[in-house]
C-alpha cells in the first residue's frame, strides 16, 4: 500500500497539482475527505467529500473508521477513511490524499514507509491572500483565518519528504512529477 500525501495552506495550488498528477499517472487515485461541513458551490457528496453530519463523524472516529482525522475548525471536522484507501488498494491503485498539513503528516507519522509527503506553498504569504481573495468564495473573516492558519502551517514544512513552493504551476509540476514517478514505480 503506497499514499502520496499532498498537504498545503488554502490556496497554494494543492487541487491543481493533484488533478495535472492524476491526468499524467492513471494508476493514482483520489482518496476523498469526508467532513461536516456543508457542501460550497458545486461540490457533490461522494465525489468532492463524503458530507456527514458532525454526530455521524463522532460515530465513525469512535469505530476506528478514520486513518487520520482531525477538528480543523471549531465544529468543523475533517477527516481520511479508511474505507476510500481500501477501495483504492482493491483497484491496484495509489491513493492520492489532498489534505491539510496536519493530516498530512499524521498519515506520514503513521506510515512512513509507505507514504510520500509533499508540502505545497505559495511563494509568500502575500501571494497567499491575493490568490484567496481572487477565488471569491471566502468571507474577509475567513480568508484571515486561513492566513493565520497557513503561517503555522509553514512552521511544520520541514517534517514533509519535499517542500514545493508554487510560483510557477509547470516549474512547480514538472519538480512534483520527478519525486512522485519513482515512488510510484519503486
Amino acid at each position: 500500500m503506497k499514499m502520496l500525501v499532498l498537504s498545503a495552506p488554502s490556496g497554494s495550488g494543492k487541487t491543481t497539482l493533484v488533478r495535472r498528477l492524476m491526468a499524467d499517472f492513471p494508476y493514482l487515485a483520489f482518496s476523498v475527505s469526508a467532513t461536516s461541513r456543508a457542501p460550497r458551490g458545486q461540490e457533490q457528496d461522494g465525489k468532492d467529500y463524503h458530507f456527514i453530519s458532525v454526530e455521524a463523524f463522532k460515530h465513525r472516529i469512535e469505530n476506528g473508521d478514520f486513518l487520520e482525522w482531525e477538528e480543523v475548525y471549531a465544529g468543523t471536522f475533517y477527516g481520511s477513511l479508511r474505507s476510500e484507501v481500501d477501495r483504492i488498494n482493491s483497484e491496484g491503485k495509489t491513493a492520492v490524499f489532498d489534505i491539510d498539513v496536519a493530516g498530512g503528516l499524521r498519515l506520514k507519522k503513521k506510515y512512513p514507509e509507505n507514504t510520500l509527503a509533499v508540502f505545497i506553498q505559495a511563494p509568500s504569504l502575500e501571494v497567499l491572500e491575493a490568490r484567496l481573495r481572487g477565488r471569491g468564495t471566502d468571507s474577509e473573516e475567513k480568508i484571515a483565518m486561513r492566513l493565520g492558519k497557513a503561517e503555522q502551517e509553514m512552521v511544520t514544512a520541514g517534517r514533509f519528504d519535499h517542500i514545493l513552493v508554487n510560483d510557477n504551476l509547470d516549474r512547480a509540476y514538472g519538480e512534483l512529477h520527478s519525486w512522485v514517478q519513482p515512488f510510484l514505480e519503486g
